[in-house]
């Protein structure tokens, strides 16, 4: 780059995609810096970076917002899942997608578009850019292995670069001739624990010698209403046959804890005015150590989504489950045609933990699992060997780092277009 500031459009629509885009953000960050300490110290000036941040415009969550983004709009009015959903937020997310193409055709346009998942929204950007002469980076592929495959052909066209974080993804975008590089997974450098479980559940109120199930209901707040009621429903199932079991539930980023507090009242009243002896669980809520809390629990039941890598990555044996609306199960059926919902299971190519979708997401089908797996060693041992070997399908640490290699790369290459 010249001694102008590199400017990128940056967009992504859930939790996951806003830490892996904050991350993003700063690892380019660092590179710059770098090389502008390397370009003075060989000019034998002084080393100032401050000139050559990089400036962030985009749509992002409160991680992306804190790394230095100037928002456009907000990922947690926007992620949302479903076809039916995905109606609720549709002003903000029209209002959102306005802003960028608003960038996208300004006099300022950005110098790359870095993409982080959110397919729909992000595809039909990636053709605004591609008409704007602006170079597209697409991080974390849309899922086009699990459904509607004949966006890869759209992707072919407006896509310059596709990074892959699972390993079966990288052929299928290079038979399509898209230019593409399995980077690795950027979970294998996040997912570690920091505390023993004394550490972390003393201070959660709960008992380290206690055996302990964390809920997971999922990361937006649409999933959240679709499975906290009836994981809480199956806790109270199980805590009716294991007196001394505990619960915990974190909150992810993206939702407000008065809405799971909300959810949580709510069920405890229902369970107590049906005579429920289990209706006070006393789940505890942490908004921290997410990761030291996953890992410190014997078992967990999860909405299927990234926390079901991360489960995975902890080691801890679970039950994935997903609920959805009865419309967009039924069109969700038409369009895909992949074995498992689970990418655990996904990655491992074999159903290697229970799955409870749609009419079989019940808290007796829950708890079931959930009583195999507290109740039987072999059946945990089985499945903790099961998914260490879902870890070694990841590739290497350094995904991150990859992804910020790979957007300099890009800026560096319109840049030298531009000056010849």
């Amino acid at each position: 780059m010249t001694g102008r500031r590199a400017r990128v459009l940056i967009v992504a629509g859930e939790a996951s995609g806003d830490l892996y885009g904050s991350l993003v953000m700063r690892a380019m960050e660092g590179k710059a810096e770098r090389q502008a300490a390397r370009n003075a110290t060989g000019s034998g000036g002084e080393v100032e970076t401050r000139d050559r941040r990089v400036q962030f415009i985009g749509i992002g969550g409160p991680s992306m917002r804190l790394a230095g983004l100037r928002p456009l709009g907000d990922a947690g009015l926007i992620g949302v899942t479903g076809f039916l959903e995905v109606l609720g937020s549709a002003r903000a997310i029209w209002n959102a997608y306005r802003e960028a193409r608003g960038l996208l055709d300004s006099a300022e346009r950005p110098d790359l578009a870095l993409l982080i998942d959110y397919p729909d929204f992000n595809i039909r950007l990636a053709h605004r850019a591609r008409r704007s002469g602006v170079p597209v980076l697409y991080f974390v592929s849309p899922q086009v292995w699990a459904w509607r495959k004949w966006r890869v052909r759209r992707i072919a066209a407006v896509v310059g670069r596709m990074l892959v974080i699972l390993p079966f993804e990288e052929e299928l975008y290079r038979r399509a001739g898209v230019p593409v590089e399995f980077v690795g997974h950027p979970l294998l450098d996040l997912v570690r624990t920091t505390r023993t479980r004394e550490q972390t559940l003393r201070p959660a109120g709960l008992d380290p010698l206690r055996p302990t199930v964390a809920l997971l209901p999922g990361s937006r707040t649409n999933e959240l209403r679709a499975h906290l009621a009836i994981m809480l429903a199956a806790a109270r199932r199980l805590r009716e046959e294991f007196r001394d079991l505990q619960f915990l539930l974190p909150i992810a980023p993206t939702l407000a804890r008065d809405v799971v507090e909300s959810i949580v009242r709510e069920e405890r009243r229902r369970a107590q005015a049906s005579g429920d002896r289990a209706a006070d669980l006393g789940c505890a809520l942490l908004e921290e150590g997410r990761y030291d809390a996953v890992a410190a629990c014997d078992a967990a039941v999860v909405a299927s989504g990234t926390a079901t890598l991360e489960t995975a990555l902890l080691g801890v044996p679970m039950v994935i489950v997903y609920r959805m609306n009865a419309l967009t199960f039924a069109l969700a059926r038409l369009i895909s045609d992949v074995p498992h919902v689970g990418m655990p299971n996904l990655i491992a190519g074999s159903r290697i933990v229970p799955e409870l979708v749609q009419s079989e997401c019940t808290p007796e089908r829950i708890s079931h699992e959930l009583r195999r797996i507290l109740t039987d060693p072999t059946i945990a041992a089985t499945m903790r060997r099961d998914l260490s070997g879902v870890r070694s399908r990841l590739g290497a640490p350094g995904a991150i780092d990859r992804v910020a290699r790979s957007a300099w790369d890009m800026i560096g290459a319109r840049e030298r277009t531009r000056v010849a």
